[in-house]
């Protein structure tokens, strides 16, 4: 996938004025995350369940 045009966001977890943050991309069936002080080491790639689950997980 290309992701040059990928609209990359910063979580709302993240601190805004910090510099430890994680960005997320919506991709068709699927979402993208990645550390923002290592753009350039790519980024992990969660299909739609995938990410769905690791949410409703890590808001019990």
């Amino acid at each position: 996938m290309d992701m040059t045009t990928a609209q990359w966001r910063k979580s709302s977890y993240s601190n805004p004025d910090g510099p430890q943050c994680v960005e997320v991309a919506d991709l068709p069936g699927s979402t993208a995350v990645r550390d923002t002080q290592h753009r350039e080491l790519g980024y992990l790639s969660f299909q739609s369940a995938e990410w769905a689950n690791l949410l409703n997980t890590l808001q019990r």
